[in-house]
């Protein structure tokens, strides 16, 4: 659990890196460094009130637990006798920092829609500010106890009833979500989607392609990803067991299959397959599988994470359909794949899904996973939007359009990613051989 931990944590360094090779070069250390300022911000409150607010045990209304129950990880290390506090097989201090880089990550995610112009302090703010009231919430929902996970108080308990199993009440049609889909990857994407619309489009949205400044940077990013992502999903079965071992194995054909189908899309409808493609479909694959990868087969698995790369392919134009500018595409492949998978392990879960085998069940897991994505989108919407607008009435979100257009490395950080090109444009010689040219005309008249 300690190595997942560390794996996890690494794909934010990556997603740094993913989102840094996509954005414009006098934008990439602010890009990277919001995801940077992430990790700072929500590990420190993770261990304050985070914790606490997720999984203490002491739920307000099945929304959140008391942040005051655990504040600063109280009693949650060693109990009375000096032993350390157990979560099933492990002390419970390596659960906290497994949990803990879930939250930084899913908090990173977000800064792709609003790159290159806002202030990096108003993000920080918005970064401790979401978690509190977001993610940490929806944890606590999905795996907290709460009312989208399989207790006797859930949506899914009051939808279809509960019955008593190992002496614990719980829900006869359990919801889905093995390592994120709505706690991660919609609560992400439509918290994206929310500040994009708020902040509003780039300067150059309307007047310029926008093309990422260093595709090979894209490339290392998302192969930290996929790295990272082991720890994300085989992590996710808290032991290091078959259910481990299968989630492995799934997340790597999923995100297989979201590539090729990526591919394939492009080239029939761009006419040709690009490193662009690739990378973001190994991202869309790997959000696909997410929610799902414990509970399907390899085969099942191909199969959903196919879907998830050819709808996110086909998602990143909604923006230009709709206008918004969400600029690395957090909506196109978080939000997007994100529903089909939470959406999607209703048809495809092992056994128990419409299309196998579940029958009547099968469309009760179906309605139940629809129910619980639509009640996390709804909730992190409304929730992120009052953040942001409270945070434009107060600290306002974006740079100047000055700032904007010298770059926001240098207005927001005083630095640069690469070194100054001082070779003088060719306007620029033009104009002081004109000038030099003048003044020895000047010279010869007054001689």
């Amino acid at each position: 659990m300690l190595m997942a931990a560390s794996l996890v944590l690494l794909m934010t360094p990556g997603l740094a890196f993913f989102y840094g090779g996509m954005t414009g070069r006098r934008g990439v250390l602010n890009m990277m460094m919001m995801s940077f300022g992430a990790m700072a911000v929500v590990g420190i409150i993770y261990v304050l009130w985070g914790w606490s607010m997720s999984y203490s045990g002491n739920s307000i209304g099945g929304i959140f637990d008391n942040p005051f129950t655990a504040f600063g990880l109280k009693d949650q290390i060693l109990d009375a006798d000096g032993e350390y506090v157990l979560a099933g097989t492990y002390p419970q201090i390596v659960d906290i920092g497994f949990q803990m880089t879930f939250a930084i990550i899913s908090t990173a995610i977000v800064s792709g829609a609003i790159a290159g112009r806002v202030k990096f302090s108003t993000w920080l703010v918005f970064t401790g500010l979401w978690a509190t009231f977001s993610y940490f919430p929806l944890a606590h929902m999905v795996w907290g106890g709460g009312i989208l996970g399989e207790g006797e108080n859930s949506l899914a308990a009051w939808m279809f009833g509960s019955s008593e199993v190992d002496g614990e009440i719980v829900a006869n049609i359990a919801p889905i979500d093995f390592a994120g889909g709505t706690v991660v990857h919609i609560n992400a994407g439509i918290a994206a989607l929310v500040l994009a619309l708020i902040v509003g489009k780039s300067r150059t949205f309307d007047t310029a392609a926008h093309r990422p400044h260093n595709l090979p940077l894209v490339m290392i990013g998302a192969a930290l990803l996929w790295f990272g992502w082991f720890g994300f999903n085989g992590g996710s079965s808290l032991a290091a067991d078959g259910l481990a071992g299968l989630a492995w194995v799934n997340t790597t054909v999923a995100t297989c299959s979201a590539v090729l189908v990526w591919l394939l899309v492009e080239r029939l409808r761009d006419g040709r397959a690009t490193s662009l493609g690739a990378a973001s479909g190994v991202v869309a694959g790997l959000v696909a599988v997410t929610p799902a990868a414990g509970d399907l087969t390899p085969v099942t698995a191909i199969a959903l994470g196919g879907v998830g790369g050819g709808l996110a392919c086909l998602g990143v134009e909604l923006k230009r359909r709709f206008n918004y500018d969400d600029s690395l595409d957090v909506v196109g492949v978080h939000l997007v794949a994100g529903l089909w998978g939470t959406v999607g392990i209703g048809l495809l879960a092992t056994d128990t899904g419409l299309l196998t085998g579940g029958g009547v069940d099968g469309f009760k897991l179906l309605v139940v996973q629809i129910v619980i994505a639509v009640f996390a989108l709804v909730f992190a919407g409304v929730i992120t939007l009052i953040i942001a607008m409270a945070l434009k009435k107060t600290m306002g979100w974006r740079i100047s359009e000055d700032q904007e257009e010298l770059g926001i490395d240098t207005t927001e950080h005083g630095e640069s990613a690469y070194a100054p090109d001082t070779r003088i444009p060719a306007p620029t010689l033009r104009s002081a051989h004109v000038a030099m040219n003048e003044a020895v005309t000047a010279g010869k008249d007054q001689s």
